[in-house]
Protein backbone atom coordinates (compact mmCIF):
# COMPACT_ATOMS: atom_id res chain seq x y z
CA UNK A 1 0.00 0.00 0.00
CA UNK A 2 2.63 2.61 0.99
CA UNK A 3 4.53 1.69 -2.84
CA UNK A 4 0.75 2.45 -4.19
CA UNK A 5 0.72 5.66 -2.18
CA UNK A 6 4.32 6.49 -3.88
CA UNK A 7 3.17 5.56 -7.59
CA UNK A 8 0.46 8.40 -7.42
CA UNK A 9 2.93 11.02 -6.60
CA UNK A 10 5.86 9.87 -8.96
CA UNK A 11 6.54 12.28 -12.18
CA UNK A 12 6.00 10.12 -15.34
CA UNK A 13 9.98 9.43 -15.49
CA UNK A 14 9.21 7.31 -12.50
CA UNK A 15 5.94 5.48 -14.22
CA UNK A 16 8.45 2.45 -15.20
CA UNK A 17 10.16 2.09 -11.58
CA UNK A 18 6.33 2.09 -10.49
CA UNK A 19 5.58 -1.06 -13.14
CA UNK A 20 8.79 -2.51 -11.88
CA UNK A 21 7.71 -2.78 -8.27
CA UNK A 22 4.18 -3.70 -9.16
CA UNK A 23 5.72 -6.55 -10.88
CA UNK A 24 7.87 -7.78 -8.20
CA UNK A 25 4.27 -7.59 -6.03
CA UNK A 26 2.35 -9.49 -8.21
CA UNK A 27 4.13 -12.60 -9.90
CA UNK A 28 3.70 -13.93 -12.77
CA UNK A 29 2.38 -10.81 -15.19
CA UNK A 30 3.89 -9.63 -17.92
CA UNK A 31 5.00 -6.18 -18.23
CA UNK A 32 2.02 -5.59 -20.26
CA UNK A 33 -0.32 -6.50 -17.79
CA UNK A 34 1.41 -4.96 -15.18
CA UNK A 35 0.78 -1.76 -16.74
CA UNK A 36 -3.13 -2.73 -17.70
CA UNK A 37 -3.38 -3.43 -13.65
CA UNK A 38 -1.28 0.03 -12.49
CA UNK A 39 -3.72 1.93 -14.97
CA UNK A 40 -6.54 0.69 -13.60
CA UNK A 41 -5.28 1.64 -9.83
CA UNK A 42 -4.44 5.06 -11.12
CA UNK A 43 -7.88 5.49 -12.52
CA UNK A 44 -9.46 4.73 -9.29
CA UNK A 45 -7.58 7.11 -7.37
CA UNK A 46 -8.69 9.67 -9.94
CA UNK A 47 -12.35 8.79 -10.03
CA UNK A 48 -13.19 7.70 -6.97
CA UNK A 49 -15.19 10.53 -5.46
CA UNK A 50 -16.91 11.26 -8.58
CA UNK A 51 -20.13 10.34 -8.30
CA UNK A 52 -23.03 12.33 -8.20
CA UNK A 53 -25.77 10.92 -10.12
CA UNK A 54 -25.72 7.37 -8.12
CA UNK A 55 -25.71 6.48 -4.56
CA UNK A 56 -22.10 4.99 -3.55
CA UNK A 57 -20.73 6.16 -0.60
CA UNK A 58 -17.04 6.53 -1.17
CA UNK A 59 -15.84 7.90 2.44
CA UNK A 60 -14.74 4.33 3.87
CA UNK A 61 -11.72 2.82 5.00
CA UNK A 62 -11.64 -1.07 5.52
CA UNK A 63 -7.70 -1.40 5.51
CA UNK A 64 -7.78 -3.16 8.63
CA UNK A 65 -9.54 -5.93 7.24
CA UNK A 66 -7.53 -6.55 3.91
CA UNK A 67 -5.44 -9.12 5.75
CA UNK A 68 -8.61 -11.09 5.15
CA UNK A 69 -8.81 -11.47 1.97
CA UNK A 70 -5.99 -14.01 2.74
CA UNK A 71 -8.13 -16.55 3.55
CA UNK A 72 -11.69 -18.38 1.44
CA UNK A 73 -14.26 -17.00 3.94
CA UNK A 74 -17.34 -19.07 2.87
CA UNK A 75 -20.54 -18.09 5.19
CA UNK A 76 -22.63 -20.85 3.35
CA UNK A 77 -26.05 -21.78 4.66
CA UNK A 78 -27.76 -19.97 8.26
CA UNK A 79 -25.39 -18.01 10.49
CA UNK A 80 -27.55 -19.18 13.29
CA UNK A 81 -26.17 -22.35 13.07
CA UNK A 82 -23.02 -24.11 13.33
CA UNK A 83 -21.52 -25.48 10.02
CA UNK A 84 -19.10 -27.61 9.46
CA UNK A 85 -17.42 -25.25 7.21
CA UNK A 86 -14.94 -23.81 9.52
CA UNK A 87 -13.52 -20.79 7.92
CA UNK A 88 -17.11 -18.39 8.01
CA UNK A 89 -17.94 -15.25 9.61
CA UNK A 90 -21.19 -16.45 10.84
CA UNK A 91 -20.88 -14.03 14.29
CA UNK A 92 -20.16 -10.86 12.71
CA UNK A 93 -23.31 -11.63 10.31
CA UNK A 94 -25.60 -12.16 13.70
CA UNK A 95 -24.32 -9.07 14.54
CA UNK A 96 -25.02 -7.11 11.99
CA UNK A 97 -28.41 -8.75 11.43
CA UNK A 98 -29.31 -7.96 15.16
CA UNK A 99 -28.14 -4.41 13.97
CA UNK A 100 -30.63 -4.28 11.35
CA UNK A 101 -33.41 -6.30 13.17
CA UNK A 102 -33.63 -3.52 15.50
CA UNK A 103 -33.31 -0.53 13.09
CA UNK A 104 -35.86 -2.00 11.50
CA UNK A 105 -38.11 -3.12 14.73
CA UNK A 106 -38.65 -6.30 14.82
CA UNK A 107 -37.77 -8.83 17.74
CA UNK A 108 -34.83 -11.60 17.21
CA UNK A 109 -36.97 -14.27 17.94
CA UNK A 110 -39.56 -12.94 15.30
CA UNK A 111 -36.94 -12.19 12.27
CA UNK A 112 -33.89 -13.81 10.62
CA UNK A 113 -32.50 -12.39 7.55
CA UNK A 114 -28.47 -12.46 5.88
CA UNK A 115 -25.98 -10.20 3.83
CA UNK A 116 -26.29 -10.30 0.65
CA UNK A 117 -24.98 -9.43 -2.57
CA UNK A 118 -27.15 -6.20 -2.69
CA UNK A 119 -30.14 -5.16 -3.31
CA UNK A 120 -31.41 -7.33 -5.96
CA UNK A 121 -30.71 -10.48 -4.18
CA UNK A 122 -32.57 -9.26 -1.10
CA UNK A 123 -35.62 -8.28 -3.22
CA UNK A 124 -35.54 -11.32 -4.99
CA UNK A 125 -35.49 -13.32 -1.80
CA UNK A 126 -38.61 -11.65 -0.26
CA UNK A 127 -40.72 -12.24 -3.89
CA UNK A 128 -39.68 -15.80 -3.43
CA UNK A 129 -41.00 -15.84 0.30
CA UNK A 130 -44.33 -13.91 -0.81
CA UNK A 131 -44.33 -16.44 -3.73
CA UNK A 132 -44.00 -19.50 -1.57
CA UNK A 133 -46.90 -17.99 0.68
CA UNK A 134 -49.44 -17.55 -1.82
CA UNK A 135 -47.85 -19.51 -4.94
CA UNK A 136 -50.69 -18.20 -7.50
CA UNK A 137 -51.08 -14.54 -6.20
CA UNK A 138 -50.06 -11.38 -8.27
CA UNK A 139 -47.23 -9.24 -7.59
CA UNK A 140 -47.83 -5.12 -7.84
CA UNK A 141 -45.54 -2.56 -8.53
CA UNK A 142 -45.21 0.56 -9.46
CA UNK A 143 -44.05 2.19 -12.79
CA UNK A 144 -40.94 4.08 -10.53
CA UNK A 145 -39.59 0.27 -9.49
CA UNK A 146 -36.63 -0.33 -9.97
CA UNK A 147 -35.71 -2.67 -13.57
CA UNK A 148 -34.70 -5.27 -11.34
CA UNK A 149 -37.77 -6.53 -10.28
CA UNK A 150 -39.18 -7.21 -13.94
CA UNK A 151 -36.31 -9.88 -13.52
CA UNK A 152 -37.37 -10.80 -10.31
CA UNK A 153 -40.93 -11.68 -11.63
CA UNK A 154 -39.55 -13.87 -15.10
CA UNK A 155 -36.83 -15.91 -12.30
CA UNK A 156 -39.76 -16.77 -10.14
CA UNK A 157 -42.50 -17.19 -12.26
CA UNK A 158 -44.64 -14.86 -11.19
CA UNK A 159 -47.76 -13.03 -12.14
CA UNK A 160 -47.49 -9.27 -12.51
CA UNK A 161 -48.79 -5.96 -12.89
CA UNK A 162 -47.28 -2.70 -13.03
CA UNK A 163 -48.80 0.45 -11.28
CA UNK A 164 -49.49 3.85 -12.12
CA UNK A 165 -47.15 6.15 -10.54
CA UNK A 166 -48.33 9.87 -8.81
CA UNK A 167 -45.82 12.74 -10.98
CA UNK A 168 -43.49 12.66 -7.62
CA UNK A 169 -42.96 9.00 -8.20
CA UNK A 170 -44.89 7.74 -5.16
CA UNK A 171 -47.49 4.89 -6.04
CA UNK A 172 -50.88 5.57 -7.26
CA UNK A 173 -52.76 3.97 -4.82
CA UNK A 174 -55.72 4.71 -6.49
CA UNK A 175 -54.75 2.80 -9.57
CA UNK A 176 -53.07 -0.03 -7.20
CA UNK A 177 -57.10 -0.91 -5.83
CA UNK A 178 -58.44 -0.88 -9.01
CA UNK A 179 -55.94 -3.54 -10.25
CA UNK A 180 -55.97 -5.52 -7.33
CA UNK A 181 -60.31 -5.28 -7.53
CA UNK A 182 -60.45 -6.13 -11.52
CA UNK A 183 -58.24 -8.71 -10.93
CA UNK A 184 -60.07 -10.34 -8.22
CA UNK A 185 -56.81 -10.83 -6.45
CA UNK A 186 -57.13 -12.41 -2.59
CA UNK A 187 -53.71 -12.44 -2.06
CA UNK A 188 -51.88 -9.36 -3.82
CA UNK A 189 -48.14 -9.00 -3.01
CA UNK A 190 -47.06 -5.55 -2.79
CA UNK A 191 -43.53 -4.57 -4.04
CA UNK A 192 -43.37 -1.06 -2.18
CA UNK A 193 -40.27 1.71 -3.06
CA UNK A 194 -39.00 2.51 -0.32
CA UNK A 195 -36.99 5.56 -1.93
CA UNK A 196 -37.71 4.71 -5.64
CA UNK A 197 -34.50 5.03 -8.12
CA UNK A 198 -34.92 8.20 -10.02
CA UNK A 199 -37.15 10.13 -7.77
CA UNK A 200 -36.71 8.75 -4.18
CA UNK A 201 -40.21 8.71 -3.32
CA UNK A 202 -41.57 6.17 -0.67
CA UNK A 203 -44.55 4.65 -1.26
CA UNK A 204 -46.68 5.19 2.16
CA UNK A 205 -46.94 1.60 3.69
CA UNK A 206 -50.16 2.93 5.85
CA UNK A 207 -51.55 4.15 2.75
CA UNK A 208 -51.54 0.65 1.12
CA UNK A 209 -52.42 -0.99 4.15
CA UNK A 210 -55.68 0.99 5.13
CA UNK A 211 -56.55 0.83 0.88
CA UNK A 212 -56.60 -3.05 1.16
CA UNK A 213 -58.57 -2.55 4.29
CA UNK A 214 -61.24 -0.81 2.34
CA UNK A 215 -61.53 -3.56 0.15
CA UNK A 216 -61.86 -6.48 2.58
CA UNK A 217 -58.40 -7.41 3.11
CA UNK A 218 -57.49 -8.43 6.45
CA UNK A 219 -53.36 -8.51 7.29
CA UNK A 220 -53.13 -11.99 6.46
CA UNK A 221 -54.49 -11.61 3.01
CA UNK A 222 -51.49 -10.15 1.47
CA UNK A 223 -47.81 -9.48 1.73
CA UNK A 224 -45.82 -6.62 1.57
CA UNK A 225 -42.16 -6.15 0.88
CA UNK A 226 -40.45 -2.93 1.21
CA UNK A 227 -37.22 -2.44 -0.89
CA UNK A 228 -35.51 0.14 0.65
CA UNK A 229 -32.40 0.17 -0.78
CA UNK A 230 -30.84 3.60 -0.26
CA UNK A 231 -33.71 5.02 1.90
CA UNK A 232 -33.30 2.10 4.55
CA UNK A 233 -30.28 4.07 6.02
CA UNK A 234 -31.95 7.14 5.99
CA UNK A 235 -35.03 7.12 7.37
CA UNK A 236 -34.34 5.23 11.01
CA UNK A 237 -32.17 8.63 11.71
CA UNK A 238 -34.32 10.99 11.21
CA UNK A 239 -37.41 13.16 13.36
CA UNK A 240 -40.38 11.96 11.46
CA UNK A 241 -40.12 9.28 8.90
CA UNK A 242 -42.26 7.83 6.56
CA UNK A 243 -43.26 4.12 7.13
CA UNK A 244 -41.07 1.70 6.32
CA UNK A 245 -40.42 -0.80 9.40
CA UNK A 246 -41.80 -4.18 10.60
CA UNK A 247 -43.70 -2.38 13.25
CA UNK A 248 -45.57 -0.13 10.01
CA UNK A 249 -46.51 -3.63 8.56
CA UNK A 250 -43.77 -4.90 6.40
CA UNK A 251 -43.14 -8.47 6.08
CA UNK A 252 -39.16 -8.09 4.42
CA UNK A 253 -37.21 -5.73 3.87
CA UNK A 254 -34.11 -4.93 1.75
CA UNK A 255 -31.64 -2.47 2.23
CA UNK A 256 -28.15 -2.01 0.34
CA UNK A 257 -24.95 -1.87 1.92
CA UNK A 258 -23.05 0.03 -0.27
CA UNK A 259 -25.12 3.00 -0.76
CA UNK A 260 -24.91 5.07 2.41
CA UNK A 261 -22.79 3.10 4.30
CA UNK A 262 -20.09 2.37 2.09
CA UNK A 263 -18.18 -1.07 0.95
CA UNK A 264 -15.72 -1.59 -1.70
CA UNK A 265 -17.86 -4.33 -2.82
CA UNK A 266 -21.67 -4.73 -3.33
CA UNK A 267 -23.24 -6.29 -0.53
CA UNK A 268 -26.79 -5.51 1.11
CA UNK A 269 -28.74 -6.86 3.94
CA UNK A 270 -32.43 -8.92 3.79
CA UNK A 271 -34.61 -9.35 6.95
CA UNK A 272 -37.73 -11.09 6.83
CA UNK A 273 -40.76 -12.38 9.29
CA UNK A 274 -39.32 -16.08 10.42
CA UNK A 275 -42.56 -17.75 10.38
CA UNK A 276 -41.95 -16.84 6.59
CA UNK A 277 -38.59 -17.80 5.98
CA UNK A 278 -38.96 -21.28 7.65
CA UNK A 279 -41.36 -22.41 4.85
CA UNK A 280 -38.31 -21.89 2.02
CA UNK A 281 -35.54 -24.05 4.67
CA UNK A 282 -33.97 -27.11 3.38
CA UNK A 283 -31.09 -29.40 5.44
CA UNK A 284 -27.92 -29.70 3.88
CA UNK A 285 -26.38 -32.88 5.36
CA UNK A 286 -22.95 -32.40 3.77
CA UNK A 287 -22.42 -28.18 5.89
CA UNK A 288 -24.58 -29.83 8.84
CA UNK A 289 -26.72 -26.95 8.71
CA UNK A 290 -30.06 -25.57 6.85
CA UNK A 291 -30.06 -22.79 4.16
CA UNK A 292 -32.21 -20.59 3.38
CA UNK A 293 -30.43 -18.11 0.59
CA UNK A 294 -30.97 -17.30 -2.23
CA UNK A 295 -27.02 -17.96 -3.64
CA UNK A 296 -25.83 -20.65 -1.07
CA UNK A 297 -22.24 -20.23 -0.74
CA UNK A 298 -22.38 -16.43 0.26
CA UNK A 299 -19.54 -13.88 0.86
CA UNK A 300 -17.54 -13.93 4.26
CA UNK A 301 -15.70 -10.89 3.73
CA UNK A 302 -18.66 -8.29 3.42
CA UNK A 303 -20.06 -9.02 6.64
CA UNK A 304 -16.97 -8.02 7.73
CA UNK A 305 -17.14 -4.69 6.41
CA UNK A 306 -20.67 -4.17 7.51
CA UNK A 307 -20.12 -5.29 11.02
CA UNK A 308 -16.99 -2.67 11.48
CA UNK A 309 -19.31 0.09 9.58
CA UNK A 310 -22.04 -0.30 11.91
CA UNK A 311 -19.43 -1.13 15.05
CA UNK A 312 -16.99 1.94 14.38
CA UNK A 313 -20.10 4.73 14.35
CA UNK A 314 -22.72 5.24 17.45
CA UNK A 315 -26.83 5.97 16.37
CA UNK A 316 -25.59 9.87 16.80
CA UNK A 317 -23.07 9.76 14.24
CA UNK A 318 -25.29 7.94 11.97
CA UNK A 319 -28.09 10.76 12.17
CA UNK A 320 -25.50 13.15 11.75
CA UNK A 321 -24.29 11.37 8.12
CA UNK A 322 -27.63 11.47 7.47
CA UNK A 323 -28.60 15.17 8.09
CA UNK A 324 -25.34 16.38 6.50
CA UNK A 325 -26.70 14.04 2.98
CA UNK A 326 -30.21 16.21 3.43
CA UNK A 327 -28.64 19.48 4.10
CA UNK A 328 -26.96 18.73 0.89
CA UNK A 329 -29.62 18.08 -1.22
CA UNK A 330 -31.17 21.02 0.36
CA UNK A 331 -28.15 23.25 -0.78
CA UNK A 332 -28.45 21.64 -4.34
CA UNK A 333 -31.87 22.96 -4.59
CA UNK A 334 -31.35 26.52 -3.59
CA UNK A 335 -28.19 27.05 -5.82
CA UNK A 336 -29.96 25.29 -8.90
CA UNK A 337 -33.30 28.11 -8.13
CA UNK A 338 -31.02 30.56 -7.41
CA UNK A 339 -29.94 30.04 -11.44
CA UNK A 340 -33.12 29.82 -12.48
CA UNK A 341 -33.37 26.10 -12.71
CA UNK A 342 -36.43 24.17 -11.44
CA UNK A 343 -34.94 21.39 -8.89
CA UNK A 344 -36.82 19.33 -5.87
CA UNK A 345 -36.78 16.41 -3.54
CA UNK A 346 -39.37 14.40 -2.61
CA UNK A 347 -39.94 14.66 1.80
CA UNK A 348 -36.54 12.73 3.51
CA UNK A 349 -35.00 12.50 0.23
CA UNK A 350 -31.23 13.17 -0.61
CA UNK A 351 -31.88 12.62 -4.44
CA UNK A 352 -32.43 15.82 -6.36
CA UNK A 353 -34.54 16.29 -9.33
CA UNK A 354 -33.91 18.61 -12.32
CA UNK A 355 -34.52 18.90 -15.75
CA UNK A 356 -32.32 16.62 -17.99
CA UNK A 357 -29.54 19.04 -19.40
CA UNK A 358 -27.71 17.95 -22.74
CA UNK A 359 -26.04 14.41 -23.20
CA UNK A 360 -22.55 16.03 -23.22
CA UNK A 361 -23.62 17.77 -19.65
CA UNK A 362 -25.09 14.14 -17.91
CA UNK A 363 -22.38 12.24 -19.63
CA UNK A 364 -19.91 14.50 -18.65
CA UNK A 365 -20.72 13.87 -14.92
CA UNK A 366 -21.94 10.42 -15.37
CA UNK A 367 -25.63 11.67 -14.13
CA UNK A 368 -28.41 9.50 -13.93
CA UNK A 369 -30.80 10.27 -16.74
CA UNK A 370 -34.42 9.27 -17.37
CA UNK A 371 -36.87 10.58 -19.79
CA UNK A 372 -36.63 14.39 -19.33
CA UNK A 373 -35.08 14.31 -15.69
CA UNK A 374 -31.58 13.60 -14.00
CA UNK A 375 -30.92 13.77 -10.36
CA UNK A 376 -28.21 14.21 -8.00
CA UNK A 377 -27.69 12.53 -4.85
CA UNK A 378 -25.76 13.75 -2.08
CA UNK A 379 -23.73 10.78 -0.64
CA UNK A 380 -21.62 11.57 3.01
CA UNK A 381 -18.38 12.03 1.03
CA UNK A 382 -20.01 14.94 -0.65
CA UNK A 383 -17.88 17.08 2.16
CA UNK A 384 -17.18 20.38 0.29
CA UNK A 385 -19.20 21.59 -1.92
CA UNK A 386 -16.86 22.14 -5.00
CA UNK A 387 -18.45 18.93 -7.11
CA UNK A 388 -21.74 19.61 -6.86
CA UNK A 389 -20.98 23.19 -7.64
CA UNK A 390 -19.04 22.68 -10.67
CA UNK A 391 -22.13 20.38 -12.00
CA UNK A 392 -24.57 22.76 -10.98
CA UNK A 393 -22.65 25.66 -12.93
CA UNK A 394 -21.94 23.27 -16.02
CA UNK A 395 -26.02 22.65 -16.00
CA UNK A 396 -26.99 25.99 -15.50
CA UNK A 397 -24.61 27.68 -18.33
CA UNK A 398 -25.95 24.65 -20.62
CA UNK A 399 -29.56 26.26 -19.84
CA UNK A 400 -28.60 29.65 -20.58
CA UNK A 401 -30.31 31.54 -23.38
CA UNK A 402 -29.34 29.73 -25.99
CA UNK A 403 -28.61 26.43 -25.18
CA UNK A 404 -32.60 25.39 -23.69
CA UNK A 405 -32.95 22.66 -21.49
CA UNK A 406 -36.59 20.93 -21.83
CA UNK A 407 -39.35 22.02 -19.55
CA UNK A 408 -39.04 21.53 -15.85
CA UNK A 409 -41.47 18.30 -14.10
CA UNK A 410 -43.59 20.30 -12.41
CA UNK A 411 -44.13 18.53 -9.08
Amino acid sequence: MAQDAYCQTTPSNMQDFCIATVMDMIMGLSSEDARKIESFWQYCVQHQYFNVGYPEAADFDYSALNRFLSFSINNCGDWSQQSNYLLNSFDFEREVIQFFAALFCIPAELGWGYVTNGGTEGNMFGCYLARELFPEATLYYSKETHYSVAKIIRLLRMKSSMVDSQPNGEMDYDDLIKRIWLDGERHPIIFANIGTTMKGAVDNIATIQDRLRNIGLARRDYYLHADAALSGMILPFIDNPQPFSFADGIDSISVSGHKMIGSPIPCGVVLARKKYVEHISVDVDYISASDQTISGSRNGYTPLLLWMAIKSRTMSDWRQRTQHCLDMAQYVIERFHAKGIHAWRNPNSITVVFPKPADHIWQKHCLATSGKISHIITMPHHSGRETLDRVINDIALDSAPGHGLVPALVV
